[in-house]
This record gives structure tokens, C-alpha cells and sequence, in this order.
């Protein structure tokens, strides 16, 4: 080995440099890499104000409402103002933390993932959510270059007198150049909207570079003979049945001239269960650090690689409790399928191979296969006898817990899948193939649970979310075939590259996308149409309330209450919307409703006197009323008059028995025609006792209710979900439309209230809108808790 190659830490290492005296040069070359650092750094940084303008101006296009919209063009001109500060304190960061680290004073960058759950509650929400994206950006790029990062921070532990470089102790670091930019934006006043947008940018254009910035480190520091022929090594999986702790990666030496960074396997191969305390593929240390304490009795962690750890400490005590006990969705351990005096355990390369087998099983018959729900149970059953099969002494082995945690983890997701209420049934039987692709990629990548990017992850969530959105009864959007494609196209390639899951999960979006366009401008041409008929509602309502209030402790004949309610309620809306509720056509319409239900009750002689001195003028408005409906002939106009007289004057005889048999059959109302159903939306006032106080609570908190809301509606066992798109301030209709953007139900708000007071209607949570592993890990890690017994069970 040369003495170039001497791994950093070594005592012998440092005592031969320093005896050398060759320090100076490694100080100028130190110089060198903070040069060509900042150079490339205020290029991309660069990069990211140049492109704020037009982001926040396609967002402003975009916002909900005037107030958000000025939000945008304000924080234009704010982070104009903002910007020489901000790259001022940016600059001097990186370059002060390079310079904490050849002093040896360098501490790491904070990570949202060391608080624990009681320090949780203490940070600000806005703290917290910019902790979270500080830390995806970090571990992106870990995951993308955990080459090399590892030979870099090798190389510089050398320059650095061979001080080993502790955790995110890489002055060039992701965390380092990340949090950089967090403090540089703390002393601005943007308020946390914009600050994700700039955390967007600074991820797109800074964060994306590193991977070329560090090979041109590497490469530098290369060329200066430090530590030219570095060899990268990942952890490998012992075959044998008792498998040691993996040695970490360490430098290695090499054949001469070889320059280039080596791995056993590709980082993303990587085993890990999910108790693993290291990422998948990072350089290691043959001291595990100690593991933060677990609270596993509050809700679900925050921090993914928290919930993560404490799934599996639940899954461990479920299974010292009782390993033959059914998890969510009913069904067993994997661990209980093993024979019970098993003391060795299968490799990780047994079980993948056995999973192999398993996926070119389903490729056979496909589209057969995809027709029919595949259940947890018989695909647990089919892996212990596919690695009982392979194995010379199947007697003698079980999978290791990792591993058993592992397929646990991923049954119940699938459980989950097929017993959530929100998916349809269909949707569900294509998801539930995707079980055995989705349990190799988190065998050897344990990023599915932690990082919400993970291609796989987003893949999946985005399908459940399609099926959700548009995959309501029938399919005549093809989202059903678009789903069983993508399904196909996962089963049929055995590597689990995770480019693969990208380019189907960019291309499932293109097809949303154009789905959702559909569905958006569907259901804008039915909050059109509903807002066109609620004019003619509230015009109803109007001429009805004009109605009541002429019949009002009165009791005319039949023929008088019929005509009003039926007729002259028509002749009224008509009215109101062609001149208008201040015009003296509509006062005249109204006066006649109160004349006409007067003239049908006894009166003296002085209101008889009345009457008569107002029939010829009454008549005269009947008949002109009668003409704008276009449904009485000039015949029927007199007959109709003839009648209505023909009443006043039994009435007022006292002969109530002729004036009863005067109820001739009234023409169909135009109106009600346009209407349909609708016509029955119309208030009525209500008989008997008022709604119960809960209902009113309810109706207030209705009246509140954001457009987009999802409603779960029952009608006997069936279940339907509709999406609140239009509420009407005049006449007090809520408008649904179900996963297409058809108009699926309209509700008034009394009613609606009541509905949701007998449990027949309720607002789906906002966590049933969250992403699909999510939901089903929260609800996981609640089923072991009761499993465990840390929260009671529920009936």
C-alpha cells in the first residue's frame, strides 16, 4: 500500500505526513477546494433567484384568491430586496464552515431527525416544516452520491492532519451547503409559503449539482496524489445461517492506476430491515451509534425514520407475545409459518431469489391474474414454501427478524390497501399484485418507509390517489387499463430499478393529468348549469314565499289554493326575473296573490263592495299573467276566469259545497318542467318542531365548509364518496359531484345537517386525503400499539 492509500485514521498516517512536512501543500491545495466550492456554489445560487420571478408569477396565476395572489407579487419584490443579504450570509456560511473544519472546530449542521418525540412539541410548526425540507434535500443527495461523499470525506479527513470526520462532519456536505441556506433565509421576513418555494428552487438547481461537484473534488484532490487509488465497498449479506455484523466500508487499496470508486453492490441494493439504524449503502462503522429511546405509547412519529424504528420495536414485541397472532388485516406473521425449532436463518440472497420466483410466477398468465384480489395470506404461505424448496435443511430455517419485520411491514400495507374504504373494489384488486415487487424494493431499500420521494412510494401513492379521484363505478375513463398496464410493467421487470418506477410514475402523471382536465372542466359545466338553475330556485322560492304569505290564517277553496300554489307561483317567477323584485310589475304580481286569496274567504259588506270595485282590474291581471306562461289556450284563459269568479261568489253566498266542486285540472307548470328534481329543493317552511340544536350546530359549521371537501354518503350498506364544488348563498344548496365531475347530488343545508346528525353523511378527515403509505403507516403503528397493549382495543 502506498503511503497514499493509508487510510486516514491510521497513527502511522499522520505521524508520516507530518514528519514529511508536506502539510503546507495540502493547505493550498485545502485553498484550491474552497475556490473551486464557492465558484460553483454562486453559480447555481444564482441559478435560483433567476428563476424566483417567474415561479412566484406562475403561482399567482394560479392562487386561490386575490389575497394569496398579492402574497406572490409582493414576495417578488421583497426577495429582490432580500437577495444581496441573503447571498452575502450564504457565501460567508460555506466558507466559515470550511474553515471551522481545518481548525477543527466544526460541529455538525442540526437534522430535523435528532429531535425526539418530546422536543416535537416544542418547535414551531414553521421550524419544524422547514427542518423537513432541509432533510429531504439531504437525503436525496446521500442516497444519490453515497460514493462519492464517502471518498470525499476520506480525502479530506487527510488534509485535515487525518482527523476521521464525524457524522455530517463534511464542511462540503448536503447537510452543511443545506443548512447554509436555511440560515440565510432565518433573518428574512417571507413567511413560509415562499420559503418552500425557495427551498424548491435551491433543491432544483444547488442541491442537484453537488453530484458533479464532488466528482470535480474528488478528482482535484486526485490529481494532488490524496488518496488516488480509494476503493468503495458496501456492506454485503452473509449466506451462511448466522450472519455476523458486515464489516462498514472502508478504503481499500487497488490495482495501480486504479482511480475509480467501487461497490460490491449498488448502494440502493443494500439490505435493510426496518429496525436498521444506517441508510441503505453509507459507509458505516463497525460500532453501531446508539439508538435514540423510543415513545412508543404517543401517536405515530413524525420523523419517518422514527416511525420507521418504532414499527419495528412493535412488530418485535407482537411477535415475543404471541408470533401465531394475526397483525391489521387479520393476517399472521410470517414468522409463524417457519417451523418452531428453526434456529438458522435464510440469507437475504435466499429470500430474493425466492421473491423472483414468486414475480416470474405472476408474470405467467398475467392479465388472467390481474382479474382476481391477491391476498396477504397466500402470498406468505407461497414464500415460505418457495424458500422451504430451495433450501437443503428447510427444518432448520426461519427468516431473520429484519427480514420477518420486513415482509410483515409490507403485508399490512397491503392489507391496508384492500381494506380501505376510500378505494374502489377494482382498484383495489390491481394494486394488491404489486405486493411482491414492492416487498424486494423494500428489502434492499429501506427509503420506501423513510424518504416521501422514494420513486416506488410515489408511484404507488399517486395510483391509490388516481383510484380515489376517477375510479368511481364504470371506467369509462380507462383509468382501470392505465393501472393494470403500469401493474404489468412492474411485475415483468425482475430488477427493481428504481428508473424504472420514474418513468412509469411520470408517465401515470401525464395521464391523470389529462384525466383531471376532463373531470375539471366536467365539473365546471355542472357548477354552471347548477348556478343557472339556482336563479330559477331562488326565484321559486321567492314567489312561493309570496304565496304563503297571502294564504297566510286563510283557507280559500281548492280551486284558489291550487291556482296560486301551482299557477300564479309560475306567473310570479317569471315576473321577478324579467323586471326585477323593485319593479312595480312584480309589487302588481304579489298584490293579486293577496287579492285573489282574500277574495276566497267570507267578507262583510263593505269588503264585498271592495271586491267588486277590484274584480274587473284582478281579472284583467289574471288574464295578462296566464298569456306570459304560454301554456293556457284563449279558451282555457276564460274558463279558468269563469271558475275563479264562479268561487268568490259561492263564497260569499255561503255555499262552500259549490264552491268545492270548482276545481278543474290545471295545466303542468312550465316551470317545474325546467326544474325536475330540482323543483323539490325549494324551501318550504317547516311544520312542527325546528331542527335540534345539533343540527344547527352543524348547518353552522356547514356554512364554513370549503369548496373541494370530500362527503362520505351512505344509503343502507353502500358507501359513496362526492366532493362539495358549489354552495349557493341564495337559496342555501350544496352541489356535489362524484369522481368523474358529474353533478351527483344537491343538498339543502337543513337537510344536509340533519343527514350528517344520523350518521348518514360525514366530512371525510384530512388524513384520509393524505398519500396512501402514510395513512397506512399511521394506522399500522396504531393496530400495534393496541396489539401491544399500549392503547386499549376497540370493538
Amino acid at each position: 500500500m502506498s503511503i497514499q492509500d493509508t487510510p486516514p485514521d491510521s497513527p502511522t498516517s499522520v505521524q508520516t505526513l507530518a514528519s514529511r512536512g508536506i502539510q503546507p501543500r495540502y493547505g493550498e491545495l485545502g485553498q484550491s477546494c474552497r475556490k473551486l466550492v464557492m465558484n460553483r456554489l454562486a453559480e447555481h445560487l444564482a441559478g435560483v433567484f433567476g428563476q424566483v420571478d417567474d415561479t412566484l408569477f406562475e403561482c399567482a396565476e394560479h392562487a386561490e384568491n386575490n389575497q394569496v395572489q398579492t402574497l406572490f407579487f409582493d414576495s417578488m419584490r421583497e426577495i429582490r430586496k432580500q437577495r444581496p443579504q441573503i447571498e452575502r450570509t450564504y457565501h460567508q456560511k460555506v466558507s466559515q464552515n470550511f474553515s471551522d473544519f481545518l481548525d477543527g472546530k466544526l460541529k455538525p449542521a442540526p437534522s430535523a431527525t435528532e429531535v425526539d418525540a418530546e422536543q416535537l412539541a416544542l418547535v414551531q410548526n414553521e421550524d419544524y416544516e422547514e427542518s423537513l425540507q432541509v432533510t429531504n434535500m439531504v437525503s436525496r443527495v446521500k442516497s444519490r452520491c453515497a460514493q462519492a461523499l464517502f471518498a470525499l470525506e476520506q480525502r479530506l479527513a487527510l488534509l485535515n492532519n487525518g482527523r476521521k470526520l464525524g457524522e455530517d462532519g463534511n464542511p462540503f456536505g448536503p447537510q452543511m451547503i443545506a443548512q447554509a441556506f436555511r440560515e440565510a433565509l432565518a433573518p428574512c421576513p417571507f413567511p413560509l409559503r415562499i420559503k418552500v418555494i425557495l427551498y424548491g428552487l435551491f433543491d432544483q438547481h444547488v442541491m442537484h449539482s453537488l453530484d458533479s461537484l464532488y466528482t470535480a473534488l474528488n478528482q482535484r484532490l486526485i490529481e494532488e496524489g490524496v488518496l488516488p487509488n480509494l476503493k468503495y465497498s458496501a456492506q454485503r449479506s452473509n449466506s451462511s445461517g448466522e450472519r455476523p455484523a458486515a464489516p462498514p466500508a472502508t478504503p481499500q487499496s487497488a490495482a495501480p492506476g486504479d482511480t475509480t470508486p467501487t461497490t460490491g453492490h449498488a448502494p440502493q441494493h443494500a439490505h435493510v430491515g426496518p429496525g436498521a439504524a444506517t441508510e441503505p449503502g453509507s459507509p458505516g462503522t463497525s460500532t453501531q451509534p446508539a439508538q435514540p429511546s423510543l415513545n412508543l405509547d404517543g401517536p405515530p412519529p413524525v420523523d419517518p425514520a422514527q416511525l420507521l424504528s418504532s414499527l419495528g420495536a412493535l412488530l418485535g414485541e407482537r411477535r415475543q407475545r404471541d408470533a401465531e397472532a394475526p397483525l391489521l388485516g387479520g393476517t399472521r406473521s410470517i414468522a409463524s409459518f417457519a417451523p418452531r425449532d428453526a434456529s438458522r436463518t435464510y440469507s437475504a440472497s435466499d429470500l430474493l431469489d425466492a421473491l423472483n420466483r414468486m414475480q416470474r410466477q405472476s408474470a405467467e398468465d398475467l392479465a388472467q391474474r390481474l382479474s382476481q384480489r391477491q391476498q396477504v395470506e397466500g402470498l406468505k404461505v407461497d414464500l415460505q414454501q418457495q424458500l422451504e424448496a430451495s433450501s437443503p435443511h428447510p427444518e432448520q430455517h426461519k427468516l431473520a427478524d429484519k427480514e420477518a419485520d420486513t415482509v410483515d411491514l409490507v403485508g399490512m400495507l397491503f392489507d391496508f390497501i384492500l381494506d380501505d374504504d376510500n378505494l374502489p373494489d377494482s382498484c383495489k384488486t390491481i394494486l394488491s399484485h404489486l405486493h411482491t415487487p414492492y416487498l424486494k424494493i423494500a428489502l434492499q431499500d429501506r427509503a420506501l418507509f423513510t424518504q416521501h420521494h422514494h420513486p416506488a412510494r410515489r408511484l404507488l401513492n399517486t395510483m391509490a390517489q388516481a383510484g380515489v379521484l376517477h375510479g368511481g363505478e364504470g371506467d369509462e375513463r380507462g383509468l382501470l387499463a392505465k393501472l393494470q398496464w403500469v401493474v404489468e410493467q412492474v411485475i415483468q421487470d425482475s430488477s427493481g430499478d428504481l428508473r424504472l418506477f420514474e418513468r412509469l410514475l411520470e408517465e401515470f402523471n401525464e395521464f391523470t393529468e389529462t384525466l383531471k382536465h376532463k373531470v375539471d372542466l366536467r365539473e365546471r359545466r355542472a357548477v354552471e348549469a347548477a348556478k343557472g338553475r339556482d336563479k330559477l330556485l331562488g326565484a321559486r322560492q321567492q314567489a312561493l314565499d309570496v304565496i304563503d304569505r297571502s294564504l297566510h290564517e286563510r283557507e280559500p277553496p281548492a280551486i284558489i289554493c291550487n291556482f296560486l300554489q301551482q299557477t300564479w307561483a309560475d306567473v310570479l317567477v317569471f315576473t321577478l326575473l324579467r323586471h326585477g323584485e323593485q319593479s312595480k310589475e312584480w309589487k302588481r304580481a304579489s298584490e293579486v296573490a293577496e287579492q285573489l286569496a282574500w277574495s276566497g274567504t267570507v267578507l262583510d259588506g263593505a269588503e264585498r263592495e271592495r271586491l267588486q270595485a277590484l274584480r274587473v282590474p284582478l281579472l284583467e291581471d289574471l288574464r295578462k299573467g296566464l298569456q306570459q306562461l304560454g301554456s293556457y289556450h284563449e279558451n282555457g284563459i276564460r274558463r279558468l276566469l269563469h271558475d275563479l269568479v264562479a268561487c268568490q261568489h259561492a263564497v260569499q253566498a255561503r255555499q262552500p259545497g259549490l264552491a268545492a266542486k270548482l276545481n278543474p285540472t290545471l295545466p303542468a307548470s312550465p316551470l317545474g318542467a325546467m326544474l325536475g328534481e330540482d323543483a323539490a329543493l325549494v324551501r318550504r317552511p317547516a311544520k312542527g318542531s325546528g331542527p335540534s340544536p345539533r343540527a344547527q350546530v352543524l348547518a353552522k359549521q356547514l356554512e364554513h365548509i370549503e369548496f373541494g371537501t370530500w362527503f362520505e354518503f351512505k344509503t343502507g350498506t353502500q358507501k359513496r364518496l362526492l366532493k362539495l364544488s358549489w354552495f349557493s348563498p341564495t337559496t342555501h344548496n350544496y352541489m356535489f359531484v362524484d369522481q368523474s365531475g358529474q353533478r351527483a347530488a344537491i343538498k339543502p343545508l337543513a337537510q344536509l345537517a340533519s343527514e350528517m346528525e344520523q350518521g348518514l353523511v360525514r366530512i371525510l378527515p384530512q388524513e384520509a386525503e393524505a398519500p396512501l403509505v402514510d395513512r397506512a403507516l399511521s394506522a399500522i403503528y396504531r393496530v400495534l400499539q393496541r396489539f401491544t397493549g399500549r392503547t386499549p382495543e376497540t370493538p
